[in-house]
């Protein structure tokens, strides 16, 4: 062999020892690539969505965020609550007391996360809702249920919120800022997606007649909201006593959160017409939820021994209504009676109004944890003002905390011929000051990053 053949021959070896180590080191990276690469499971890729199965996907994530603006986090149930009288605060937070004494400020960082939740409930069921028309189209229940989380989050936005809300297309590209809107605007737009919900959920299975219920019962609550009493009675008519459309929690997901922030951590305290740790400071207007001893809300009341409110100065009051994965009921047959009843007050009819509140208070259905025992029957006290008044008192115990009191408490005011200062609580604040004249939750600073968006319109109610 010539050396130059030699040469050759070495050079050919060399070269293909390092192309197999090139191959080599193609085919490692290639393995710790598959092996150590990571998919970050919060991005969702719009290509990922184009399927059946990514429409359902983003549906069942709808669920999830529907639960966040009822008892799955600090929503407008709770606030709503603090704000009108089921709650009052034993919290550190400074949020939490000007809420309860009635003198929010705009830049509010709670119900900043509480607005952004109802907003995202409302984009995502957009979402959903095109997904699914795309690629499910068949899914009609499925499709309903995104409409009534989205009639829904517009109902709650209506009831708890000032005039001047916007809402804003978050699915265009780019978003389009929001027009504000009054509440009655919003409570419109709620009635045209619970209008929807009932469409599609027109099946005889079960999972669709609970859709097609619940979608009925919050169109119901849309239609008293609009002053059409006849209508929401109708709406619900048929609909058992015994029905419930339930958020549900686990470990692995959510807790309840009323049960989290009133008896766990303590930082909110059943309402009562009477304040202070001494007992001595009277809240004009307010239901003596605490004191009341009403078996549809039993209540553990302490005034002595250790401090056990969050802020360290004050003796929460809590119930046992809810534990840690309690359900909560976004709607259910009890709404449907309390709805009846108030279209029979309305129609002049006495008798039917009070005999829909005896047949509930003689057989009553489970709340929460609580199994209330049967309640004497009420006697008419004999005017329209004191049926009235009987009336929501009524419903404030049979919905306790499920976001429905601020609104009728608007309600008295709009629809009744209330005032502010003879619905809302009144006199001394336990912590110091006055209650204020806040009837309603601000849409908040972080708003103004909309150009349309100046602050509320109004406070009114």
């Amino acid at each position: 062999m010539t050396h130059n053949r030699l040469d050759r021959v070495r050079r050919g070896a060399r070269v293909g020892a390092v192309a197999a180590l090139v191959l080599a080191g193609v085919a490692c990276n290639e393995a710790n690539e598959r092996l150590l690469g990571v998919v970050d499971p919060d991005i969702i890729n719009p290509s990922d969505a184009a399927t059946e199965e990514g429409a359902t996907a983003i549906a069942n994530g709808v669920v999830g965020t529907f639960r966040s603006i009822t008892g799955g986090g600090e929503s407008t149930w709770l606030f709503g609550g603090l704000l009108a009288d089921e709650w009052s605060t034993s919290s550190t937070f400074i949020q939490n007391d000007e809420t309860d004494q009635r003198t929010i400020q705009e830049f509010n960082g709670s119900i900043t996360g509480m607005l952004r939740q109802l907003y995202r409930t409302r984009t995502r069921a957009d979402e959903a809702i095109a997904a699914l028309n795309a690629y499910r189209p068949s899914a009609r229940t499925l499709l309903a249920e995104m409409y009534l989380a989205r009639g829904f989050a517009e109902m709650q936005l209506a009831s708890d919120f000032c005039n001047g809300i916007p809402i804003s297309d978050g699915n265009a590209v780019p978003p389009v800022p929001g027009q504000p809107l009054s509440t009655a605007e919003v409570f419109a737009l709620a009635a045209g997606s619970l209008d929807s919900a009932i469409a599609f959920s027109n099946a005889t299975d079960a999972a669709t007649v609970l859709i097609n219920r619940a979608s009925r019962v919050a169109r119901a609550r849309v239609a008293l909201a609009q002053g059409q009493f006849a209508a929401a009675g109708t709406l619900v008519t048929g609909i058992p006593t015994s029905f419930r459309y339930q958020h549900t929690f686990s470990l692995t997901t959510s807790t309840n959160t009323i049960w989290g922030q009133g008896i766990s951590s303590r930082r909110y305290s059943v309402g009562d017409s009477v304040e202070g740790n001494a007992r001595n400071i009277r809240v004009l207007n307010a239901i003596p939820f605490a004191s009341a001893g009403d078996p549809r809300l039993p209540v553990v009341i302490r005034t002595s021994g250790a401090i056990n409110g969050q802020d360290g100065q004050t003796y929460a009051r809590t119930t046992t209504m809810w534990d840690q994965l309690t359900a909560v009921d976004v709607a259910n047959g009890i709404d449907a009676r309390m709805i009846e009843a108030e279209a029979a007050l309305q129609a002049n009819n006495p008798g039917l109004w009070l005999s829909i509140h005896n047949a509930l208070r003689a057989a009553p259905p489970a709340l929460g944890t609580v199994q209330p025992a049967a309640l004497p029957a009420l006697v008419d006290p004999g005017s329209t003002e004191a049926r009235v008044s009987l009336h929501f008192r009524e419903k404030a115990f049979w919905t306790f905390s499920r976001g429905q009191r601020l609104g009728d408490m608007r309600r008295l005011i709009r629809q009744y011929g209330r005032t502010e200062q003879n619905t809302f609580p009144q006199g001394v604040h336990y912590k110091g000051g006055n209650y204020g004249s806040d009837v309603n939750l601000p849409v908040v600073t972080d708003e103004r990053n909309n150009p349309n968006f100046q602050g509320c319109t109004d406070r009114l109610p």
